[in-house]
């Protein structure tokens, strides 16, 4: 199980959390994406579980800390990072009044609750928090950390079940305009990889080489050293979670050596006597291909088998 944990969960983490339903959403200068269909996670199918295992994991603090039911509330999450203008975050769903309530008494503790407005839509403007201040919510039994909201933001709920937030008012503008989105071409040179599928639940992907080097010596910035661009999708294919990967490298050498490394831990897995059977046949199923500076992994698994490695 320990192998099995260091490959799944090597995909599902091998680009940062943060989404594009579509490549067209994704700006031209994006550094990185995520996307999450929640809606397609929680329909009768393999993703069921998985959503399940959100539910339980991360829903439930939500709403017990926020009051935010986000299995009611929360449909897709769409994150991206255009070059110099900071991230962007798209939620979409059927979004409360009281949590839109919510994210106003966030405005109006360190923002400016005068409306702006563009392409006739109202959007405002968040300041920054201080480090270690709290925000007192309702009757005041609830108290929201504001910590991790130190940098300024634009907030627009004038968008139909959306709430958009951009790390730049040339974003929000831009955004409003184009009712929550960015278009951009998918056509010029370092444009990223987006992976995609009929139903697809997760995407996420980044531009490895214009992220600054850490300094760390590992073994995952040693690939991030190597790696231009990273993409990743999980989507539902009949009964089975279809993973996918795919590393732009700077050399094909890498991308070979990489190849070795996954097929040596699936090699490594088929001997372990505590892995189920069913489990090593899907794993051995594993399809690796390395072709010039490109490698792509893709797996077919057991949902359940997905949730008790997440869950170990």
């Amino acid at each position: 199980m320990r192998y099995l944990k260091i490959l799944v969960i090597g995909l599902l983490l091998a680009v940062p959390t943060v989404a594009a339903a579509d490549s067209d959403d994704i700006p031209e200068s994006a550094v990185w994406y995520f996307h999450l269909d929640l809606e397609q996670m929680r329909a009768d199918g393999p993703g069921k579980s998985v959503y399940e295992w959100f539910q339980e994991e991360a829903f439930a603090e939500v709403k017990e800390e926020a009051g935010v039911d986000l299995d009611k509330e929360l449909d897709r999450l769409t994150a991206f990072s255009q070059e110099g203008q900071g991230p962007v975050l798209l939620f979409e769903g059927n979004i409360s009044e009281e949590t839109k309530d919510k994210i106003m008494t966030f405005v109006a503790a360190d923002g400016d609750l005068t409306p702006q407005k563009a392409s006739g839509k109202t959007y405002y403007h968040f300041a920054g928090a201080e480090e270690g201040e709290d925000v007192v919510y309702g009757d005041g039994d609830v108290k929201i950390d504001l910590e991790e909201l130190q940098e300024e933001a634009w907030v627009s709920l004038a968008l139909k079940n959306k709430v958009l937030v951009t790390g730049s008012e040339e974003q929000m503008k831009s955004m409003l305009a184009n009712g929550g989105k960015v278009a951009g071409s998918r056509s010029h040179k370092g444009a990223l990889l987006v992976l995609s599928a009929e139903k697809t639940i997760l995407q996420a992907g980044m531009n490895s080489a214009a992220l600054a080097d850490d300094g760390d010596s590992g073994w995952d910035s040693n690939i991030l050293r190597n790696t231009e661009q990273v993409a990743f999708m999980m989507a539902a294919a009949a009964n089975k979670l279809a993973l996918e990967a795919k590393l732009i490298t700077t050399e094909p050498e890498m991308a070979e050596s990489l190849a070795s490394v996954v097929r040596g831990l699936i090699s490594l897995m088929a001997f372990n006597d505590e892995m189920d059977a069913e489990a090593v046949a899907m794993l051995q199923g594993t399809k690796v291909v390395s072709s010039g500076n490109s490698l792509s992994i893709s797996l077919a698994l057991d949902p359940d088998l997905v949730v008790q490695t997440l869950s170990d």
